[in-house]
This record gives C-alpha cells, sequence and structure tokens, in this order.
C-alpha cells in the first residue's frame, strides 16, 4: 500500500528535488549539473515504470492527500490513462536531456544552469497534470506548466523570444484564468465536486436543469485548456517557436502541448463522459472545431518556409486528433486518440530534434537552405525521413496505428466525412514533410551569402556534436519498434476504453 501512495509522488517530485543540485554545481561545473538531470530522468522514468503491473492488475487507483471540503482537495489518481502519458513524457524527458546538452553546449547558449532547473521543474509539472485526481489538481499543475516554461521560451533574451514569451504567457495563464476557473466554478456548483468519474459525473437531471450553464463549462475548458492549440487560439504556439530547439521540442512532444490535450481528454471522459456529451447536444460542435483545426492547421504548414513553422503549425493540426478521436467516443476512435499522443510524442520530437541538429551544424532556419544537406548530415536526415513516415501514417510505424484506429472508429460510426478529414490530413502531411527530405537529398547544396553567418563542419552531427544526433536517431527508431510493440500499447490503451467508454 505504501508503494502506492510513494511512487506517483516520486515520480512527481524527483526532478523537483533534483533542482537544489542543479543550481549548486551549475555553469562552474556543468559535466555534474547535466550529470543530475539524467539520473532525474532515469530515477522519473523507473519510478512510472514500476506502477505498470499495478495499473495491469488493477485498473487504477486513487489517493487523497489534502482535502479541502467535500468533492474538492488534492488528489493522486493511477490509471490507465495518465500512466501511458507519463511513461512517454518521462522516457523522453532522459533523451531531451542528452539532446540539450549537446544543443546548449553547441550554440554556447547563455544561462544554461536557469535552463536545466526550468526544465526539470517542467517534468514535474508534466508529472503532476498525468497523475492528477481530480480538476482542481490538474488546475495547479497545469498553471505550474505555464509558470515554469516562460523562461524556457524566452531563453535567448533577444526582443523576438521576450515578445514570443510574451504572447506564450498571457494567451496560456490567461485563458486559464478566464475560462478555466468558471469552467471549474460550475463544474462544483453543478455537481458538487471536482473530482473525476469512470463515465462523467454529471447525472441526467443535472444535464437537462443546468443544461446552459454545462454547455458553457464545456466550451469554457476546451479553449481554457489552450495548449491544446485549438483554433482560433493556437497562435501563441507558433509565436513560440523562437525558443531553443530542445524547448520547442518540450513544448510540443513531451509536455507543454500535451498537457493541453490530456487534459481535455480528461474532461471528455472523466467529467462530462458520452452520455454528457450526447446530451448537451456538443458533439457536433467539438468534432467541427478540431476537424477544421486538423485541416487548417496542415494547409498552413504547407505555405511555412522556415523549418520549426512548418513543424509547429503542423503540431496544432496533430493536436486536435486526440480530441477528436475521444469526443467521437467510439471505442476504437478513443483507442486511437490516445495512442496519438504517443505516436506524435515520439515522431514530432525526431522531428523538432532534426531541425535543432541542423541549426547546430549551420544555423540555417529556413527550408531551402537545406538543399543538399542530408549527403552532409545523413543521421539527421534518415532520422526526419522515418518520423516524416510516421507521421504521414505508414504502415509498420506507430503513427499508422493510431491513425488506422481512428479512421476505423470514424467508419464504424458511420462519419465517413470524419475518416476523410484524417486522410486528407495525412495527404497534408506528406505534402509539407517529404519535400524537406527531398531537398536535402536530392538538390544541389544551398550556398549561403558571404555575409551570411551560417557555418557547416562536415559530419558535425556525429563526430562533434553527437549529444544531438544520437537521441534523435534513437527516437526515430523508437516510432518503428513501438509499432512492433502494438499489442502491449493495445493491452494500456484499452484498459482506458475499459474504464471509460461504454
Amino acid at each position: 500500500m505504501k508503494s502506492e501512495i510513494i511512487l506517483p509522488l516520486a515520480a512527481i517530485l524527483v526532478s523537483a528535488l533534483a533542482v537544489p543540485f542543479i543550481i549548486y554545481f551549475g555553469d562552474r561545473r556543468p559535466n555534474l549539473r547535466e550529470a543530475v538531470s539524467v539520473i532525474a530522468g532515469i530515477l522519473k522514468f523507473s519510478f512510472v515504470c514500476a506502477l505498470i503491473p499495478i495499473v495491469v492488475e488493477r485498473g487504477s487507483y486513487s489517493v487523497e492527500l489534502v482535502k479541502f471540503y467535500d468533492g474538492l482537495s488534492i488528489k493522486i489518481l493511477v490509471d490507465p490513462l495518465g500512466l501511458l502519458f507519463a511513461l512517454g513524457a518521462s522516457f523522453l524527458w532522459i533523451l531531451t536531456t542528452f539532446y540539450s546538452i549537446g544543443y546548449m553546449r553547441g550554440t554556447k547558449a547563455i544561462r544554461q544552469t536557469r535552463y536545466f532547473v526550468a526544465f526539470a521543474l517542467s517534468l514535474t509539472a508534466t508529472m503532476g497534470v498525468a497523475f492528477a485526481g481530480n480538476l482542481l489538481t490538474l488546475f495547479l499543475f497545469y498553471e505550474l506548466m505555464s509558470i515554469i516554461t516562460y523562461p524556457l521560451v524566452a531563453h535567448k533574451e533577444d526582443p523576438e523570444s521576450l515578445e514570443g514569451a510574451r504572447k506564450y504567457v498571457i494567451y496560456l495563464l490567461g485563458t486559464a484564468k478566464l475560462f478555466l476557473i468558471p469552467a471549474m466554478a460550475i463544474t462544483y456548483y453543478v455537481a458538487g465536486t471536482l473530482d473525476y468519474a469512470p463515465r462523467g459525473i454529471f447525472s441526467e437531471s443535472m444535464l437537462q436543469e443546468h443544461r446552459f450553464l454545462l454547455q458553457l463549462a464545456l466550451i469554457l475548458f476546451l479553449y481554457g485548456y489552450n495548449k491544446c492549440a485549438i483554433m482560433p487560439l493556437h497562435s501563441w504556439l507558433p509565436s513560440a517557436m523562437v525558443a531553443p530547439t530542445p524547448v520547442s521540442a518540450l513544448l510540443h512532444a513531451v509536455a507543454v502541448v500535451k498537457t493541453g490535450a490530456f487534459s481535455n481528454v480528461r474532461v471528455l471522459l472523466n467529467i462530462f463522459g458520452k452520455e454528457g456529451i450526447l446530451g448537451l447536444g456538443l458533439q457536433e460542435f467539438i468534432l467541427f472545431i478540431t476537424a477544421f483545426t486538423i485541416l487548417v492547421g496542415s494547409a498552413i504548414a504547407l505555405t511555412r518556409q522556415n523549418f520549426k513553422a512548418r513543424l509547429a503549425f503542423s503540431t496544432v493540426s496533430q493536436l486536435s486528433y486526440i480530441v477528436f478521436g475521444t469526443a467521437l467516443f467510439h471505442p476504437l476512435s478513443v483507442i486511437g486518440g490516445i495512442l496519438h499522443i504517443t505516436a506524435h510524442a515520439f515522431s514530432k520530437i525526431t522531428l523538432f530534434f532534426s531541425a535543432g541538429s541542423v541549426y547546430v551544424s549551420t544555423h540555417y532556419t529556413e527550408i531551402p537552405q537545406l538543399n543538399g544537406l542530408a549527403r552532409r548530415m545523413p543521421l539527421t536526415f534518415l532520422s526526419f525521413f522515418l518520423a516524416s513516415l510516421s507521421m504521414i501514417g505508414i504502415p509498420g510505424f506507430i503513427g499508422f496505428w493510431s491513425k488506422f484506429n481512428l479512421i476505423m472508429g470514424c467508419v464504424e460510426s458511420g462519419l465517413i466525412i470524419g475518416a476523410l478529414v484524417f486522410l486528407l490530413s495525412s495527404f497534408l502531411n506528406g505534402a509539407y514533410f517529404l519535400p524537406i527530405v527531398f531537398r536535402a537529398l536530392l538538390k544541389e547544396p544551398y550556398v549561403p551569402p558571404q555575409n551570411n553567418h551560417s557555418h557547416y563542419t562536415p559530419y558535425a552531427e556525429v563526430k562533434e556534436n553527437f549529444f544531438c544526433a544520437i537521441p534523435l536517431f534513437i527516437t526515430a527508431l523508437l516510432t518503428l519498434i513501438l509499432a512492433s510493440q502494438i499489442e502491449f500499447l493495445y493491452q494500456i490503451v484499452k484498459l482506458v476504453e475499459v474504464l471509460y467508454v461504454d
């Protein structure tokens, strides 16, 4: 019984406990500072892995830490949904830490100790979101995430970075205060609790008596968890791309945007449930705004010539896969949506790692500058190619399985237009990812102007910056390895279906 309490708390707090040591070693002893970050990441992942047999055996359990009033407390919940999110985030933190070492040293970045401190605390917030047992606990860790990632986005401290960080924090903290607090107040007023329940907390009589209030609350939740970047409140995300590339990877794959998508999944499954969404008549609205975001985000990505901007709008599109699949409430679509949290994480982090590897070695940021670069950075562009195939949904990659379940959920629900949305989105994925590979592989090398400050060292990705090259190759291979282990992932994801979906 003690392990059931200690393990999730240890998974949440171990990175925060590493912070004093990171500060103590600081810039004077960077090797020890970074070793502490790596050790904390390995411990965090180990604690999460130790929860797997408990969840497989019991399904879920919760622990109330602090009680304020009935239905209002700080609570930890360990369940298949939170476990899957925590497994991906904690494992990728280890690789992102190694990558950060190469990137920060390779670019001679300022304030590296502050960077590793904020990075560690952001993973504490991520684990807190994963194991939050009610809306109040989720809100506290969600807000901590917004605050602690601000210095990461503003890390370069130039005017562009400060402006991007300002927009980032205004959007995220603003929507949380304006939308989430009223939504939680309505929820507590109607249901008398903020705790999760397997298929929602609102009875049929509550849905009928407080229909308008609950419709308002649901919309406020969807846009309050704005890290999910549902249009039209999405523009903060591309603006945040001024951050260092490991931060972009954190934003798009490991933590930030995934907490938004994960939080919306929690609201759909554990607060409103299928009967609540259908009873309020808002399923069509959610499907429409997420389908719109999927297609428009992909279309905008197609027009962007900045490397990271194209990846950013791709993320805007892909996050809505998760919410769409969950809101459809077909068992296959829910499996696909939740599986896409993992599929997108490993695929997109590889793509951002590749962009960072190019920047460290060349200082190139625009897609036309990538011409011919694969001949000199083969590992980077091979990894980018593999991750692109996963994002497109090619069989043999983890991205195929999430998209396959999403499409089959639409087909079996009779929502053929939904299946067409995912197919069209996959076509657009190919249209904006594959030309990057073709440019890098087939075109004549880009020749920078004489006054350009870009530089290039042949094969620098391995000889001089293996801390960047090796992690991105590992994450690329994992898009294949995870696909080969799909039955294990299904075992966890289907527990979500059993617990939360009729």
